[in-house]
């Protein structure tokens, strides 16, 4: 227990820090633009694919299930609403914190072990503004919209079924789409998206930073930040969709 405070205590003074030095702008621009195009760029195509399959699935099952009452046309409000409010948003998190959060605690831990860290601080620079806020800055702004694809895509996999299975009129099937979405569904999805980015580029620089010197750290570290990435994203899903079913009464 003592070790868990003393973990959440040192993540809170280094959240601390990394806050001021993103709104007072004190990153390279160009490193921001860099990270931005290496993180969601480069990550559209697992994302992507993943949530076709993934909405593919969900509409046989669906389908399958609904057809035993009848009620096959509601596939198409399962699926938007369940896309739009937890399975984008949660399931882009985890890819995202898979692929992207594990490579940032890679790259840092390794800056740390070969001292290039300390280097840093010997000419002056600042680690944490060089190195760690145009990284969490990045995963803050492209998960929403990595996120943002992701339910386009899944929904428009779940199109395909119905206009292959011709069981469903297309017209209906759009129709309820949309009509089950609301303003509130959306806000929704892209406030999780950006808490979800933000917290894994904190967690997962964080945890580079503390990295030990040793060469078989830096397997650990990535390890740590999948782990407790994931279980921030499960955690603080649960407490932003008990706030967004309150809000929307």
């Amino acid at each position: 227990m003592r070790e868990f405070f003393s973990t959440i205590g040192n993540f809170s003074r280094y959240t601390a820090k990394i806050v001021p030095r993103i709104f007072s702008r004190k990153y390279d621009f160009d490193s921001l633009v860099a990270q931005m195009h290496r993180i969601g760029v480069e990550s559209l195509t697992v994302v992507n694919l993943c949530s076709f399959c993934i909405g593919l699935v969900i509409v046989v099952q669906t389908m399958a299930l609904l057809a035993r009452f009848g009620a096959k046309p509601q596939v198409s409000t399962i699926l938007s609403v369940s896309f739009v409010r937890e399975i984008g948003p949660v399931f882009a998190a985890i890819m995202f914190a898979g692929r992207i959060g594990t490579g940032i605690t890679a790259e840092i831990g390794s800056m740390v072990v070969t001292e290039q860290i300390d280097a840093y601080r010997v000419f002056g620079s600042d680690p944490l503004g060089r190195l760690a806020a145009p990284r969490v800055l990045a995963t803050a702004l492209m998960l929403p919209a990595l996120t943002a694809i992701a339910c386009v895509v899944g929904i428009f996999s779940g199109f395909l079924v119905v206009v292959f299975e011709e069981e469903i009129a297309r017209a209906s099937f759009t129709q309820t789409t949309f009509e089950a979405l609301t303003v509130l569904d959306i806000v929704a999805c892209m406030t999780k998206a950006g808490v979800f980015g933000f917290t894994i580029g904190l967690i997962a620089t964080y945890t580079g930073f503390q990295t030990p010197r040793a060469t078989e750290a830096v397997g650990v570290s990535t390890t740590q930040a999948m782990v407790r990435c994931v279980l921030t994203i499960l955690v603080a899903d649960l407490f932003l969709t008990q706030l967004f079913l309150t809000l929307g009464g």
